[in-house]
C-alpha cells in the first residue's frame, strides 16, 4: 500500500465513520485542534486502524502524532 492509498483510507474513515468535514482534513491539520478528534474518537480510530491496516495502535506512539500527516506517517511506518 502506497502513501496515497494510506491517506485516502484514513481520510475515508475520518469522513465516513467519525463524520469529520472533508475540508478540515489537510496534511498540516492538527488532529485535536483542527480536525476535532477527541478521546472517544480515538477509541474508534484504534478499532478502525486495526481492521483496515492490520495492526494495533500503541497509545504511547500516538502521543507524538499531532497532525493528519503525522498520523499517515505513523501508519506508513507500521505497515512497511
Amino acid at each position: 500500500m502506497n502513501r496515497q492509498e494510506i491517506e485516502a483510507k484514513v481520510k475515508e474513515f475520518l469522513i465516513d465513520d467519525l463524520e469529520i468535514d472533508e475540508e478540515k482534513i489537510k496534511p498540516e491539520a492538527r488532529l485535536k485542534e483542527d480536525i476535532g478528534i477527541d478521546s472517544l474518537d480515538f477509541v474508534d480510530i484504534v478499532v478502525i486502524v486495526e481492521k483496515k491496516f492490520g495492526f494495533k495502535i500503541k497509545t504511547e506512539d500516538m502521543a507524538k502524532v499531532k497532525t493528519f500527516n503525522d498520523f499517515c506517517d505513523y501508519i506508513e511506518k507500521k505497515i512497511a
